[in-house]
């Protein structure tokens, strides 16, 4: 592990203690029962580069302010730019008239019996319950930063569009390569967040996204495909592309090969096979089907402007069987080089790992303090996160990973057990209906198994199932030494809209008797 980084001097030197002291104490003069201030300097810089020629960049900052409380039960949030101690004192005295004003909706919607006639728990308790907040010791003047080794601001722009250029020609060189896309997104995450029960925390994050795809072209039918890098985003500096950790020369050289191959490939035939998942596909599959189906908010019906609630309902915590028995999922805000990894939440609630799925069965959920103290649970598990200074902190997904076996196989014995089955590598599409249950994944590069062994790529080719189906078809787990981290930087949630980046770890696994689809033909019908 790196050497600890400090957090950005120029950060440190904002007045970070004087306003939120400036605030939390008008929050307190007019009766807040509860109040936090949240600092954010977030600045985030992207390269695209088209043909190894540069077509784009970015470089902007957002830096701000949000001060949350609760008063007479009700939630009060307002936000600021000005960074002087009176002008975060009026913010203050926004949030609380927010507050009363939400108090009095709250008073007329139970009075007007819209508590007693809610179709779903979610919509009672929204409509006519108190805020309540689960407990949390306070975390006074605490520090963190993530893990990495060189942060990619300090690294020269034109390093950055240097070693995308190389790398696009790299691809171009190939036969068949007709066209290369490169990004990078950069990202560095500061945050100082206090409250009234006496927490204090500063932080700083560092995550960044590479990406290539290459394109093909067959001039004489004009047929085209792409194939994409399979290196996930990851909290990591600018050594993740330089460094070693990743084999970019590896990866660079097979896409050309990859891709080719794909080109000519046969159409899969429709029907049921065995599947084996590689990491760089089931990662989506599981932020999909298990963390987007495991926030409370959604269980509850409490969130569902946005993809919808969730099938796995409250009343099923410890009951349902999710999965096989091999099924052991955990949410995790600690993983290092994690995308939602964190000290401490934006509710001032320190970094856990808990069991989500134990066994195939539903055991835990994801929580922020307010649903934890509606639903009875002690304390919340870390889980609010707000993507701006302007936002309000939401529930949001932590690092929700199955765990490996830990005698596992290796993928290469996963394939050497199936007679008739489909290897998939890479995620592409994806489709989930708004319960997080009916759904159908793509993938980048999709294998034929006869007999144990890989026989070429099919096309066309897309896995459907039922979110309980497909991890009750479970029947092997790859080990330790198969697992991956992989994630997104775009998960997207509520109304405003917020996005926020998550990393999911797997091991590759075996599902019997999949439905496969092919998808020219479902196109065509």
């Amino acid at each position: 592990m790196p050497a600890p980084h400090a957090v950005d001097e120029t950060f440190l030197a904002l007045p970070l203690h004087a306003l939120a002291d400036a605030a939390l104490a008008r929050a307190r003069a007019l009766g807040a029962d509860h109040a936090d201030f949240r600092l954010e300097r977030i600045r985030s810089a992207s390269w695209r580069l088209r043909d190894a020629r540069t077509s784009g960049t970015s470089d902007t900052t957002d830096l701000g302010y949000a001060v949350r409380v609760v008063h007479g039960g009700a939630w009060g949030f307002a936000s600021g730019v000005d960074l002087t101690m009176d002008a975060a004192a009026r913010v203050a005295a926004q949030a609380v008239a927010m507050a009363k004003l939400s108090a009095k909706v709250i008073r007329a919607a139970g009075e007007g019996g819209a508590a007693r006639s809610a179709s779903t728990e979610g919509r009672r308790w929204a409509t006519g319950g108190r805020v309540e907040l689960a407990s949390e010791p306070a975390h006074p003047d605490r520090t963190w930063v993530s893990s990495y080794e060189i942060n990619p601001f300090d690294v020269p722009d034109a390093d950055k569009t240097g070693l995308l250029a190389d790398w696009s020609a790299r691809l171009l060189a190939a036969d068949g390569v007709a066209h290369a896309d490169a990004s990078l997104l950069t990202v560095q995450e500061n945050k100082f967040y206090a409250d009234t029960t006496g927490t204090s925390t500063t932080q700083q994050r560092i995550r960044l996204h590479p990406q290539l795809t290459a394109v093909a072209v067959d001039p004489a039918s004009g047929d085209f495909d792409s194939m994409r890098t399979l290196a996930p985003p990851v909290g990591r500096g600018w050594e993740y592309l330089t460094g070693g950790s990743y084999d970019w020369d590896a990866e660079l050289a097979g896409i050309p090969e990859h891709l080719a191959e794909k080109m000519r490939a046969p159409a899969v035939e429709a029907g049921t096979y065995d599947l084996v998942v590689d990491p760089s596909n089931l990662w989506l599959t599981i932020h999909e089907s298990v963390g987007h189906a495991t926030e409370l908010d959604r269980a509850l019906g409490y969130e569902a402007a946005y993809a919808g609630t969730s099938f796995a309902t409250f009343d099923q915590l410890g009951k349902l069987a999710y999965g096989s028995a091999l099924m052991n999922v955990t949410g995790d805000r600690t993983a290092e080089h994690g995308l939602a990894t964190i000290g401490y939440d934006d509710e001032g609630v320190a970094a856990q790992s808990w069991d989500l799925i134990k066994d195939g069965t539903l055991v835990g959920y994801q929580l922020d303090r307010s649903i934890a103290g509606l639903t009875g649970f002690p304390r919340s598990n870390g889980c609010a996160y707000a993507d701006s200074p302007g936002h309000v902190p939401l529930q949001r997904m932590a690092n929700v990973s199955l765990r490996p076996a830990a005698d596992g196989p290796s993928t290469e014995q996963l394939i050497s057990g199936v007679e008739r089955g489909i290897y998939v590598v890479g995620d592409r599409s994806w489709s989930i209906d708004m319960q997080r249950y009916n759904f159908q994944f793509t993938q980048q590069r999709a294998y034929a198994i006869r007999n144990g062994r890989l026989c070429g790529q099919l096309r066309d080719v897309a896995y459907q199932a039922t979110t309980t189906d497909f991890w009750g078809s479970m029947t092997a787990v790859g080990g330790p030494d198969t697992y991956v981290l992989g994630g997104a930087f775009n998960c997207g949630k509520a109304q405003p809209g917020q996005v926020a980046a998550v990393s999911h770890g797997c091991p590759s696994a075996l599902f019997e008797g999949v439905n496969i689809l092919n998808t020219a033909q479902e196109a065509g019908r």
